[in-house]
């Protein structure tokens, strides 16, 4: 079970800034996830996911939000989000949320393993440490 808080009025504000971002990128097979990440200034960075026809060369939202806050001097991060957008085929009208996938657990953790992530459990939309999320996290020593 994860030890979760519930989001606060700056959270769904990271959510939307992760909406905007896909809404306004949206391309059907090629960018189809959101991600925003704040800052522990307070900055907020959103991108979308960078589709390839060999899917081991797609680069996740959080990763490309993660890189342009690093590009803009930005290097400690307190909360990251990624949403989904409908493709044109599903009866679907809005973004979700979605939780980040191995890959990004793994990524955000090594930039702060005090970042939190914002993600669906239990049916609610709740935050948790990304620590959480990555029990017995992957180490070069012992």
């Amino acid at each position: 079970m994860l030890n979760v808080k519930p989001l606060e009025e700056r959270d769904y504000e990271l959510i939307k800034a992760a909406e905007e971002v896909i809404e306004k990128n949206y391309r059907y097979e090629r960018h189809h996830i959101g991600a925003a990440v704040r800052t522990k200034t307070g900055k907020v960075f959103a991108a979308v996911h960078v589709e390839a026809n060999i899917g081991r060369i797609t680069v996740c939202a959080e990763a490309m939000a993660l890189g342009k806050s690093i590009s803009e001097g930005e290097h400690n991060f307190e909360t990251f989000v990624a949403v989904a957008h409908p493709h044109p085929h599903e009866n679907i009208e809005n973004c979700w949320v979605v939780p980040p996938c191995g890959m990004c657990r793994e990524l955000i953790s090594d930039y702060g393993k005090e970042t939190e992530v914002i993600l669906p459990y239990n049916g609610e939309i709740v935050k948790c440490n990304v620590m959480e999320l990555l029990p017995e996290k992957y180490r070069s020593e012992f």
